[in-house]
């Protein structure tokens, strides 16, 4: 459902579903029963000034029934957030498509604290650009192309090759040269393939059982010697230890689903706090990324009809 109301600071307006039924006589009676206790005089103003709206864009005010709207509309007060010290590249821009190099620790859309801070948001604010839309999204830890839709009349073109898996994407990461104890050797190129569930009350995606879902091609490019500070860092006495670059290819999209699957054959990306062990939330180090990079996507473009690619100039900073 579209909103009635523009991108405002490069934020979409926040849609409510108010009840049926129920105590509250008025949508602003609604309103105070669920964010009184934080703005109770925000949401008096917004109310007065019209700026919540319902379809069609019709401005409500203090005395508008709960049952005249089904969905309301309204800006959120913004709260102050620290900048993330990380910038984005744009490596191409036309007047269909953006496709930029998101940094680690960006998140690619505005949810939960991170709002302004987003790679959506900073996007829409620098270039001018209120329907920006992402065309997929890569995790707030992983680097690397995105590609985002610049124009709604063009973008279904785009949305129907993600939906058909026309879309080949193409990661890199560094983990351990050989599988943790406990886990057989690997055989490599090797294609994992299981059934992965995320539950929104469960932090962690994991594997279940059942018709597989998920499945990614991996490939071990060359190995290295991680040297002696980083073995330090990973508990050991300090002596060298054995990393190497992996090409990963997914051919279905879970979430966390690359870090799982490495994780799986007992080879935990380096720096991953969730995988393969829930580490304790701590604050974001900068010189400790996750070493995740989306590197290429490649694709037919549907409107030149020209196969065209993308690739990320970025480089993992474990890689040697």
């Amino acid at each position: 459902m579209q909103s009635p109301l523009p991108v405002r600071d490069g934020v979409n307006a926040t849609r409510l579903r108010l009840p049926e039924e129920g105590p509250w006589g008025t949508a602003m009676d609604y309103m105070m029963h669920r964010w009184g206790h934080i703005d109770p005089q925000g949401i008096e103003d917004r109310f007065d000034a019209g700026e919540i709206v319902g379809e069609a864009g019709i401005a409500l005010d203090r005395a508008t029934p709960l049952r005249n709207h089904t969905f309301i509309w309204y800006y959120r007060t913004l709260p102050p957030e620290t900048r993330i010290p990380v910038e984005l590249d744009i490596l191409h821009q036309d007047e269909h498509l953006l496709v930029v190099d998101k940094p680690h620790f960006l998140p690619t859309t505005p949810g939960g604290t991170y709002i302004q801070e987003s790679a959506l948001v900073r996007l829409r604010n620098q270039l001018e650009l209120p329907d920006l839309i992402p065309m997929h999204r890569l995790d707030r830890m992983t680097a690397g192309i995105l590609l985002l839709s610049t124009n709604p009349e063009t973008r279904g073109k785009y949305q129907v090759l993600f939906e058909k898996r026309q879309v080949q994407k193409e990661y890199e990461c560094v983990a351990a040269a050989e599988p943790a104890a406990g886990h057989p050797a690997v055989d490599f190129p090797v294609v994992v393939r299981n059934r992965m569930t995320k539950s929104r009350s469960y932090l962690l995606a994991e594997v279940i059982d059942g018709e597989p879902n998920a499945e990614t091609r991996i490939e071990r490019l060359r190995t290295f010697d991680a040297g002696p500070a980083h073995a330090a860092d990973d508990g050991t006495d300090g002596g060298s230890r054995r990393r190497a670059l992996y090409r990963l290819a997914p051919h279905s999209g879970k979430t966390h689903q690359l870090r799982v699957h490495m994780a799986s054959l007992g080879l935990g990306i380096v720096n991953d706090a969730f995988y393969p062990e829930l580490l304790d939330k701590a604050p974001d180090d900068y010189a400790k990324p996750l070493q995740l990079l989306a590197r290429g996507i490649r694709f037919d473009d549907p409107i030149s009809g020209r196969a065209v690619e993308y690739r990320s100039g970025l480089q993992l900073s474990e890689a040697r």
